[in-house]
């Protein structure tokens, strides 16, 4: 599984740059509404990377297993 990373440039004149890396497929637009909420700012640009039309692999059982062990 690839570790999942934003990266945040920000800019002189108050501009921010955010890249999400690691995250396949629509999920991605997630991590950037976060940091819309944090910074009260609002995107006026963007653009996908390959990543976005990709998509995530999950494994069930691992996920059946991490909730079995939340209770």
């Amino acid at each position: 599984m690839s570790k999942k990373q934003i990266r945040v440039q920000i800019f002189a004149d108050g501009q921010i740059k955010a890249d999400v890396i690691g995250v396949k497929g629509k999920a991605c637009m997630d991590y950037i509404d976060i940091l819309e909420q944090l910074l009260d700012a609002e995107t006026v640009d963007s653009e996908y990377t390959a990543e976005y039309y990709e998509t995530e692999l999950v494994d069930l059982r691992q996920q059946q297993k991490n909730m079995n062990n939340n209770y």
